[in-house]
């Protein structure tokens, strides 16, 4: 493998197309598509300062490496990607990739990060200003995980997601085949429109929770006061482990909880509309 070190390089495209590359202590300056079409190519305590550049790479890994805020957009189209120990401060990392391994990796501006991916594992990585995360994108492993950021998993399917911490407002809409597990969950209308979502051992914040579901199935979480007006149209499996402070028109299943404060069911309950509540803690 030919090495690279201890140079500066920008302008565009400066190592367009090269394979089998080692860089390690190398600086890209402003400009763009630095590695563009780039194969078999290792960068180690690297600087990307210039946007685009690992786009349409195949089989790279990037370790220890920063990328500034004028790096952004660098991981587009391509396959093979691992992350390790990086700092990435650009938004908009990680588009119509195959196979994405990140570790030990901060991302302070992580917004619209991570669109139409595929074959995604994460491991010890927190994502701040993210909004947007995860668009489109499926087969997605994640472990110890610190998420802050609205809109996030839209559409995404086939998701396993334990040990986060995930605040996000309109989180998992639309999403299909989908297990958290002990994890927390905060921000309004969780997992709404979402078909086959899986929470076990979870604890659940925020306004509107959980409904217009699909196959949706509860085991042993908990809810905050301010989880109000849970399960409208829901077709819904739980079993709770705390007060939940409202219901309202669970369409069909089955509810297990110790308590509810309000347990609506009006005029707007559709269909078959037989939902069956058990309260088990008696006043």
């Amino acid at each position: 493998m030919e090495e690279i070190k201890n140079q500066e390089f920008g302008g565009e495209r400066p190592l367009f197309g090269r394979e089998n590359l080692c860089l390690e202590n190398v600086t890209v300056h402003a400009g763009e598509s630095a590695l563009k079409f780039g194969r078999n190519i290792e960068a180690v305590n690297c600087r990307f300062e210039g946007k685009y550049p690992f786009w349409h790479c195949e089989n790279f890994l990037i370790e220890d490496c920063t990328f500034t805020e004028g790096g952004r957009a660098a991981l587009w189209y391509g396959h093979g990607c691992t992350m390790r120990h990086c700092k990435v401060d650009a938004p908009k990392m990680f588009r119509d990739l195959n196979g994405i391994t990140v570790e030990d990796t901060e991302f302070p501006d992580a917004e619209e990060t991570l669109w139409h991916c595929r074959d995604i594992k994460l491991r010890d990585v927190k994502v701040f200003k993210a909004d947007y995360l995860f668009m489109h994108s499926s087969n997605i492993d994640i472990k110890r995980y610190e998420q802050h950021g609205n809109y996030s998993f839209q559409y995404c399917r086939n998701v396993s997601i334990e040990n986060a911490d995930i605040h996000s407002k309109d989180a998992f809409w639309n999403t299909e085949n989908v297990t958290v597990r002990n994890s927390k969950l905060s921000g309004e209308y969780l997992g709404w429109y979402s078909k086959g979502l899986h929470l076990i051992d979870c604890h659940i914040e925020g306004t509107q929770p959980l409904c217009y579901c699909r196959g949706l199935v509860l085991e042993n979480c908990t809810f905050d006061p301010d989880c109000d007006l849970a399960f409208e149209d829901s077709e819904i499996q739980a079993t709770i482990a705390s007060r939940v402070t409202s219901i309202k028109n669970p369409r069909t299943g089955r509810i297990t909880v110790p308590e509810v404060g309000q347990l609506i069911f009006d005029d707007h309950l559709r269909a078959p509309g037989n939902c069956k509540v058990d309260i088990t803690r008696k006043r």
